[in-house]
């Protein structure tokens, strides 16, 4: 955590401040099976990724599905994790603002899934792998993002 004027979380936000393959914050142990999950989120720095993203439906560290969005590439992608390999599920175009704090969140109802940028639908999928699971948030290489 760090002092981070402006920050939806009365002035303190969690900061990827090293470099890692993919960076995950568990936000507890209780499994969900239809699930809200939104956190708002301000990409900083990168220049290899300066993406952010929700996950959900966690199974263990190799499992899981990722709503991403990602300033430098301009797009949000729901991603599913099966044995540690990702695959994409859908991708769309969205303006991810650079040092802007925005909202990004996910909706798993079922097997469909949407997600959503700053209160936009960008993307609505449907898939069965996972049908609940834990949540949290997660970065990727070297993105300098506070959530």
């Amino acid at each position: 955590m760090r002092a981070e004027p402006g920050a939806p979380s009365q002035s303190n936000a969690i900061c990827q401040s090293g470099n890692a393959e993919v960076p995950a914050l568990s936000l507890g142990d209780a499994f969900y099976s239809d699930v809200r999950l939104g956190a708002r989120f301000k990409p900083i720095s990168g220049s290899e990724d300066q993406a952010g993203g929700l996950i959900f439906r966690v199974q263990d560290k190799n499992n899981y599905y990722i709503l991403r969005a990602n300033a430098l590439e301009n797009n949000v992608i729901l991603f599913k994790y099966a044995n540690g390999h990702r695959t994409s599920i859908k991708e769309a175009s969205a303006k991810v603002a650079r040092a802007t704090w925005q909202e990004l969140r996910v909706e798993a109802t079922g097997n469909r899934l949407r997600g959503y940028l700053n209160g936009q639908l960008v993307i609505e999928a449907t898939d069965d792998a996972y049908k609940s699971g834990g949540v949290g948030l997660w970065t990727k290489a070297d993105s300098g993002d506070l959530l």
